[in-house]
């Protein structure tokens, strides 16, 4: 695998995400019940980017002093554009998080813990799955081309069905733990189990919050699937790669408090997002015919979402049908 990096800047990256995870964790009550506030999560959003641009910069820095200013430049644009992609496609999680959470009235202080374990588990996946793509597009280079066509068709598929909400109630992944565990009615404060005594003995029953974990597990993984193939289409650096996916859902928890009272407002941001997949999609399919440069790539992505959020929120505008103004309550 031809990668950048070196021990040492593995090292530096995993240092980073270390000692931000255990800030999280151990100074904000990342892992006790807590009520994520809306200034909390705008500044922890803030903070999540503004680190993930200062590791661009430092990188840049970096390069330029020891490859030269060309190989600095595209590795950073490269960096930057995978970022941009897999935080614009984490969206889509947010809005699923917000389902499951709606779907099993898990409080607002109970949703951080969940998160916080959804992200270290996504962590994890995602590290595997992209270790295991990067070596098998070394080795079977046409994969590009399946990757391509699978984004292609996924970004389809999500325009097609952008307005259609899923039946939780017929999930096959609760049915069937349903089905084959003991699980409980009511939450138990932040608790994935409880024991009851039944017959002298003490069975263990799962409450709705680890039904809920295991789902939000798997949506990672199911995303996982769409957006890493995705970056392979700008690059197949396994340190550009996991760095830019690491540092996009660091920030992915801190996001869903920001936007969860405002999921509405986006409502063309689906669209956007399926248009970005097919883009990406064609790129891949055509990479080794048409070369598109990063940094147009980086643009086109960038264009697309921005569209697709401001004509959500001019949507969301409604003018009022009677004409009057500042109106409220009915005469």
């Amino acid at each position: 695998m031809e990668t950048i990096g070196t021990w040492w800047m593995w090292l530096g990256f995993f240092v980073i995400v270390l000692a931000m995870l255990a800030i999280d964790l151990f100074v904000v009550g990342g892992g006790r019940k807590h009520r994520v506030s809306f200034r909390e999560a705008g500044l922890w959003s803030v903070i999540w980017v503004g680190v993930s641009l200062a590791f661009a910069g430092a990188l840049w820095v970096y390069l330029d002093g020891a490859m030269g200013r060309e190989i600095a430049n595209e590795k950073t644009l490269e960096y930057i554009t995978g970022y941009l992609i897999e935080k614009s496609l984490a969206v889509d999680n947010v809005f699923v998080w917000l389902m499951l959470f709606s779907f099993f009235a898990i409080p607002v202080e109970l949703q951080k813990r969940v998160l916080v374990l959804g992200v270290l588990g996504a962590i994890a996946m995602r590290t595997v799955m992209i270790f295991a793509g990067v070596w098998l597009i070394t080795q079977f280079h046409w994969l590009l081309y399946l990757f391509g066509a699978f984004l292609l068709v996924t970004g389809i598929k999500m325009w097609w069905f952008a307005d259609e909400k899923p039946d939780l109630e017929k999930n096959p992944i609760i049915l069937w733990m349903r089905q084959h565990m003991n699980v409980t009615e009511a939450l138990h404060e932040e608790r994935f189990f409880v024991f009851r005594e039944e017959g002298g003995k003490l069975v263990r029953y799962a409450t709705p919050l680890f039904l809920v974990l295991i789902l939000v597990e798997f949506t990672d993984l199911i995303f996982a699937v769409d957006s890493i193939p995705a970056i392979f289409a700008i690059t197949t650096d396994p340190f550009i790669v996991l760095t830019s996916n690491v540092f996009a859902i660091l920030g992915l928890r801190a996001m869903y408090f920001l936007l969860s009272d405002m999921a509405d407002r986006f409502s063309l941001l689906k669209y956007g997002l399926a248009i970005v997949l097919m883009f990406i999609g064609v790129k891949m399919i055509l990479i080794d015919f048409v070369k598109i440069p990063v940094l147009l790539s980086l643009g086109i992505v960038a264009a697309i979402i921005a569209v697709s959020v401001v004509l959500s929120l001019r949507r969301g505008i409604s003018p009022d049908p009677s004409g009057s103004k500042g109106s409220s309550g009915s005469g």
